[in-house]
Parts: structure tokens; sequence; C-alpha cells
């Protein structure tokens, strides 16, 4: 049985925050609110509990649409390499925002979520309570989005703890999410390549 967790969206309470950081530590599974849709976190660290994820999703933890949280700038460029001057521009435009950057994976990303591609989506959500737990963990959460459709039933916390208390160790709630999910931008080459059109605007040429 999980645990609802009414956290403050604008100034969320630390020791709530902490309540949240110790489950991840243990190898606990949240659901947790972004600046676009909840989602489903884990710590980066924690393979048992990456792999309770892939259990959820039904699917190998390498082939997932995983995306890393990050606090800022600095702490993403430890999971990637070689950030370009015209490309670090744009990310300091874009972040924090409703995107996901995807970029070649440095040596810090896990072995269990290397792919074969060698990329990582990385992510600095404009959500307080996401941003505080990844600051007070100390390191990314691993992000992916709820299995299933995108329904209605997703922007509701109280609906979410229903269907994922079995599940999941903490449900946060932090008010109404939203419906649509993260705009994601292959940085892989250096025509930065539109894969998915979702909240934030791309108008990059």
């Amino acid at each position: 049985m999980s645990l609802l967790l009414h956290i403050h969206p604008d100034n969320p309470n630390p020791r709530h925050i902490n309540t949240v950081v110790n489950c991840l530590r243990q190898g606990g599974v949240i659901v947790y609110p972004t600046d676009t849709i909840y989602g489903l976190g884990c710590d980066i660290t924690q393979p048992q509990a990456i792999e309770r994820i892939a259990r959820i999703k039904q699917a190998q933890p390498q082939k997932l649409q995983l995306s890393f949280v990050c606090t800022d700038l600095s702490d993403l460029s430890k999971y990637t390499k070689g950030i370009s001057t015209p490309l670090y521009r744009i990310l300091k435009s874009h972040l924090p925002g409703a995107y996901t950057f995807i970029l070649p994976a440095s040596k810090e990303v896990p072995k269990l979520l290397q792919s074969k591609k060698s990329t990582i989506g990385l992510r600095i959500p404009d959500n307080n309570i996401a941003l505080d737990i990844v600051k007070a963990l100390g390191n990314p959460i691993l992000s992916a989005s709820l299995p299933g459709e995108m329904v209605e039933e997703y922007t509701d916390p109280d609906l979410i703890y229903e269907n994922f208390e079995n599940l999941v160790d903490i449900v946060i709630d932090g008010g109404i999410g939203g419906m649509i999910p993260s705009t994601i931008i292959d940085c892989t080459t250096d025509d930065y390549e539109l894969v998915r059109q979702g909240k934030g605007l791309w108008e990059f040429e």
C-alpha cells in the first residue's frame, strides 16, 4: 500500500521532500508531478528500482523511453558529453522548461540504462517539487511516463493513486497535472531534430 503525499507545488515542505528522498534512496518508486504530466520516478543509482519501473511499463530497461531529471545545466552536463557552445545556448534558453533533450550519454549513465544508441534524454522541468527532490537526493531521478494512453485520469492525483497504489511506494499530490508531454529534441546531430511536439514551443531552424 503506497502513501499519497500532498506537497505544495510552490513551496514544497522540506520534511515532505525528505520523506520522498528517503524512499528513493531505499529503492522506492514514486509518481511525481513535472511541468507537463505526472511521471514515474526512481533514483538512477538503484538498479532494482529501475527494474521495477521497467516491469510497470512492461518493457526492458534499455528499451524504455527514459529521461533523467536534473537540477541545472551543470548537473545535466555530467550525463552527456561534448556540449558545444551553440547547443549550450539552446539548452540555457529553453531550460528549465517543458523539453527533453536527447544527447550522447556519458559514462556517468548507469550501464543498465545504456542503450545501443548510447543516448539519454535529459530534462530540467520547471516544477519546484521535482527540482527540490533532485536537489535533496544529490543525483538525477529517472523519469518515465505513466503506462497506457494519455488519459484524463493521469491529471488527477487521487485517480493516479487508485491506479498505482499497489505498484509504487509514494504518489505525490502536487495539484492537477497536465495532459501534454514534453517536447523531445534530438541533439545528437548538428541538425537538431524535433522528435515529438509537446508542451514546449520549438522554432529552431
